[in-house]
Parts: C-alpha cells; structure tokens; sequence
C-alpha cells in the first residue's frame, strides 16, 4: 500500500524576499548570503501569504476602509514557505512525489536546497518526484512564489490573456484588489511503491426507465507483482458489486446494470451516495494498492423550452425523468484569500442555499477550480454544479483567445477539471466561460453576440468534454445564443435564449423592474440581479467613519461598491440621508422586491424558462452595497428569504 502524509500538519514558515534574493543563498559561488526582507513569520499549507503576515501584524485588515490598498506591496516580493518534513516518512522505502493540488501562481520547488519543478499555472496540480533530492535527515522543503501577472482584473482584454491565474481578485466590482499569493489547496507526501494506480478517471450514468446505474472507470496502473484487480461498489450497507479480473497497464471496463439508487438535486429526492473502490490484489489476495471515489448516479436530458424558436438550445433540464426548474445562485469564491477558506465556511453557505430551495449553482469563470470540499458538499446537498472553465469578460474586448499556445493551455486545463472532478454526482454540465462576446454585427470587438462553436478554442474545449465527459452538456459560453442580454424591445421576436441581466433598476420598481419581468420572453436567465446594502453594524464596523454618505464622493463606497449606488435613488424617495438604518431597510426591501418579483415571473413560466439563477450568491468582501444575497459574514440579506418563497413553491403555486 502506498503511504500519503498530509503536510498540512506540519510547521511552515514564511519568508518574504526582494525578487531573486533568495537565489543567493542557494550557490556559495556568489559569495553572498542575503537576508530576506521579511519574516520569517508562522504560516500554514494551505494558506495565503497576505493570511500569515496579516496573522502576524504585518498587513492591516484589509476588509476594514481602505486597508486593502497597503496591502499591494505583497505583489512585489517573492515568497518562500518552508517546512521540514520528518526522518520517518522521508525514510520509507519507494519513490517519493510531492502532490500539490493547487499552486498559486509561479515559482520554484526546492528540496534541500535544490530545484525540484517549477511551476506557472494556478488552475493545475502538480505533481512531482524528489526521490533523488532525499536525505538521511533533516530534510526541508521549500516553495517559492515568483513573479505575478499585473494586470488580470475585470477592465482589460480577454483576448490576450496568456497567464493561468485567478483573475477576480485583481479587482472586480464586489472585491479590490487582494492579489493572493500562496499555496492554495493540499500538499501531500506521497510514498508509492511498485504496484499502484497510477490514474483513475470515471464517470457514471443512469438510465431512469430500468433502475440501474453505469460506471465508466479508465484507470493506467504499474504492475509489477499484481495478479488481479479488484473492483467494488458499496453504500452504507455494504457491497453492491465486486468483480475481479486479471491485472493488466490499464482498465477500461465499463460496469453496467448496477442496481443504484439515483441521486436527485434539492427538492426532488434525495442523494444516496456510493463508494468506487479499485484494488491490486497479489496472488495471495493482498492489497498492493488501492483508490476509492465517492460516486452517485443520474440521467441527464435537455428538453427544448415550451415555444421556444426553431434551432435554439434546449434549456429544460430533465433529471432522471422529471422536467426540473434549475433554480439557484451563482458561486463566486467566499474570500479572494481563498486559500485561508475552511471547509466551515463552505458548509455555512451551502447549507444556506440547499435551505433556500436551490438546486443549481454556476461557478463563474473568473475564479478558480473550487476544492474537492465543495464538490463533497454539493453531492450531499443536492446542489447540481454549473462549471466554467477560467476565462471571463474584460469589458473592452471580451473575446477568447485564439493562438495556439493559449488552446494548447487551456484544454490542458480543461481536462484536469474533468479528471479531478467528473465522479461527482453533482456536476451537471461545463461552460467554457463567463461572457465571452463580440459586437452585434460579428466583430471580435464589442459587447452583445456571444461567442459561439466557431470559435477554435471553444471548438477544442467542447471536443476535449466530448471525450473524456461525453454524459455532461458543454455550453460555449453563458450568456450564450443569439443576445448576451434581452432588450424588452424585443421580446417576442425569439432573440433571447440564455441571457444575462438586469442587474439593477434605476427608477421605480413598478415602472421598470415589474413591466420588464411580465413580458419576458427568454429561455434561461443564469444572471439576473440587483443591488441591495449590507446590514448597518456591518457597514458601520468596516466603513468607520465614512460609513455615510453612501455616494459617489465617498472613497469607502467607491471603493467596492461603485457600480451599485442607490443613494440618488434614496434621496428622491424622501430619504433621510442622516439614518444610515433607514437606508439599509429601503435598500434591502427593494432588492428583495425586485429579485423575487424576476424569480416568480421566471419560474411560472416554466418549461417556457427552463431556470433562474441571481447573480450572485454572497459577498467574497464586507462591499457597503452589493448584488449578493448573503452577507459578508455568510448570513442571508432580505432577498435571500424572499427568495426562499418561490424556491420552495411548486411552479403551480405560483401561477398569476
């Protein structure tokens, strides 16, 4: 068997650098030992840079006014965590790799002092052998972060990005700029010996009419002295299925006819879960090796919305045989330190949204892949995934791009996404990524006419789903279809399919927001929103003293919150500008208003809107006012109750 040691445990420390200082010390050559510039301080793996020096007095809370912006010195340094790993699991007898789930974003392994690997891409693991670089005793290991992209935020070209890294903490309209650096998910130590498996991929299915459940596993093993491989499936009552066959370099048997339980999303039934476990039995039985994956099973169908226009995608998401609203939120990261994230935290708002009545969940693209964690959590929730590949608009040119060297990275990515998370239940379908558009009239610049299969890496990404996922829907891009948004000028004329927007109403509710909603013609809304203000204690305990006015004259409120000021709005409903309470309450019952008024129009609709998703789900920063419907602290805003009501609500329920 082999052995794996969770280096999280173990002591890190950090150091910061002036860039390539730290070479220095490596090579006696130079002639020079440079000190580091700062720490050393304690850290964590996984864990952020800007949490470990916050942690030791060195950056301020940089939620608190505008704090953020003393933190930008970071970008300008190199990092070391270090740590010394124990004489017992360094001394075990097999080839040694360091597992590293998440990197962010470049830099150098050192082992002993010596390189190892070099790393430059935040969206995959790595995974790394330091056999040769052991010693007897006192063995450390040591994982420098490097240069930075500078510019990846939210304003800026998408065509030509060409680094791997997270874009939305360089700064969006719900976060400022907080560039972390750090190591961003597990780092294992992993011992294997001469028999193992090497890769296990799978993917299940169900067909719905028969009951019975299939398991298509691809798995590449080392076998030395294995003499069978065994596989099982079991629940919490024990074994379902167990069959044995003749070790061999690879397995691609599919295992069908399985008698499974489906697993359903939130409110339709609930979500049995199975366990996949691969052994390499020796000719005495003995197991040499051994993977296990948590699994479940469910049919997938895409039915065309009631009336929609010839050609348009199908948008009704059928699961195991009942036409379902898909009805939730979308997942941006809790925090953009979000390496410093718990498994707590994730549970908080999950739970939240299962309670909510959600069953799907977009992870929008300008983030990272998000842990294993949350896709254990989804499975157990019911909450279906909506997963996109990393790449967003920038606003002034929202085109993907189309060298050969960024398709050649970007399916690479592609792949490691469905290889690492395929198994799950939950994943219900890929996206190739956030607003990816060009101009009305087919230009590569501008806003307005989704990116569609023409595109040649869209094209790549679809045939890379096609292969290694082909039970899963690959949608190009979200808005997608013949309009990024729908103009209520021409409703009626079938130009809306899946669309994004509104996200906020500029005069009355009844004048804009309620006309708007009872004409509506499109077949998926995956982004609708609208503002509404944090609580006053919170505003209060980040904004200080420039909690009010809450304008545009108010650094604090710019500072997050610029594109979602409602103070004019305020005033001239008679608002007191003196009551920061009395705002929050007009703000908040018009987001609640607003929301659940859109919800309500969709989901009555339905199959003629196939679902309705807010943008977005909770706030990653403490923003004055946003369009989350959970706080900074997780706890939900008015919308999110309001919401509650229609989730919950059969579509029956909610007819005019």
């Amino acid at each position: 068997m082999r052995a794996r040691y969770d280096l999280s445990t173990l002591a890190w420390t950090l150091t910061g650098w002036h860039p390539h200082y730290w070479r220095a010390t490596l090579s006696m050559e130079t002639g020079m030992r440079l000190a580091c510039d700062e720490g050393p301080h304690p850290a964590k793996a996984p864990g952020s840079v800007q949490q470990a020096l916050r942690e030791a007095g060195v950056l301020p809370d940089w939620n608190e006014g505008l704090h953020s912006r003393e933190c930008e010195w970071v970008e300008n340094r190199h990092w070391a965590f270090q740590t010394t790993v124990p004489d017992d699991w360094m001394a075990q007898p097999g080839r040694l790799w360091l597992d590293c789930q998440g990197l962010d974003y470049r830099g150098v392994i050192l082992v002993n002092g010596q390189e190892a690997a070099r790393f430059d891409n935040g969206f995959v693991p790595y995974r790394i052998e330091i056999t040769p670089y052991r010693l007897p005793s006192a063995n450390t290991l040591t994982v420098v972060f490097t240069e930075l992209p500078r510019a990846l935020g939210q304003v800026g070209f998408t065509s030509k990005i060409t680094e791997w890294k997270a874009r939305f903490n360089y700064i969006w309209d719900w976060v400022p700029r907080l560039v972390q650096v750090g190591i961003s998910d597990m780092i294992t130590l992993e011992v294997e010996h001469q028999d193992v498996i090497s890769a296990l991929d799978l993917y299940t299915d169900y067909d719905d009419e028969e009951g019975r459940g299939t398991i298509v596993p691809s798995a590449k093993i080392d076998v030395y002295h294995a003499a069978e491989i065994e596989v099982e499936l079991a629940d919490d009552t024990g074994t379902v299925f167990i069959q044995r066959s003749l070790a061999a370099p690879t397995y691609t048997q599919p295992l069908s006819e399985l008698l499974v339980q489906p697993w359903q999303p939130n409110g339709n039934g609930d979500q049995p879960l199975y366990r996949f476990t691969m052994r390499l039995l020796s000719n005495k039985g003995e197991v040499l090796d051994e993977v296990t994956r948590r699994i479940g099973f469910k049919q997938v169908r895409w039915l065309p919305c009631a009336g929609a226009p010839s050609g348009a995608a199908p948008w009704v998401c059928e699961v195991n045989g009942a036409p379902t609203f898909l009805q939730g939120v979308n997942w941006t990261p809790i925090r953009p330190n979000y390496a410093d994230v718990t498994e707590a935290d994730y549970r908080q708002r999950l739970t939240w949204y299962r309670d909510m009545g959600c069953n799907l969940l977009r992870v929008w693209g300008g983030g990272p892949l998000e842990r294993e964690c949350f896709y254990d959590l989804c499975d157990e929730l019911g909450l279906m995934v909506w997963q996109e590949f990393p790449l967003s608009s920038s606003g002034l040119d929202n085109w993907p791009p189309e060298g050969n060297a960024a398709i050649a990275a970007l399916t690479a990515i592609a792949r490691s996404y469905i290889r690492r998370r395929q198994h799950h239940p939950s994943l219900l379908m890929w996206c190739g990524g956030n607003e990816l558009q060009g101009a009305p009239d087919g230009g590569k610049v501008g806003i307005g006419q989704p990116a569609d299969l023409s595109h040649p890496l869209l094209s790549a990404l679809c045939d890379v789903v096609a292969q290694h996922d082909p039970t899963r829907r690959f949608v190009p891009t979200s808005a997608s279809g013949p309009r990024f948004t729908a103009d209520a000028g021409d409703f009626g004329k079938g130009l809306h399919h899946d669309v994004h927007g509104p996200w906020n109403v500029q005069s009355m509710l009844e004048a804009e927001c309620y006309p708007y909603w009872d004409h509506d013609d499109a077949l998926f809304r995956s982004e609708a929103g609208m503002p509404g203000s944090s609580s006053a204690a919170l505003i209060r305990q980040y904004g200080g003293a420039l909690a009010l006015p809450g304008d545009h004259d108010n650094p604090f409120w710019l500072h997050t919150g610029g594109w979602w000021v409602q103070w004019p709005q305020y005033l001239a409903e008679d608002g007191d500008p003196d009551d920061l309470e009395a705002f929050v309450m007009w703000s908040q019952q018009r987001q609640a208003d607003a929301l659940a008024y859109a919800a309500r129009a969709c989901k009555r609709r339905f199959p003629g809107c196939g679902g309705f998703l807010v943008w977005m789900g909770h706030d990653a920063y403490p923003c004055p006012s946003n369009t989350a419907i959970l706080d900074f602290t997780g706890e939900p805003k008015p919308a999110a109750l309001a919401l509650k009501e229609i989730f919950t609500a059969p579509v029956a329920a909610l007819a005019p």
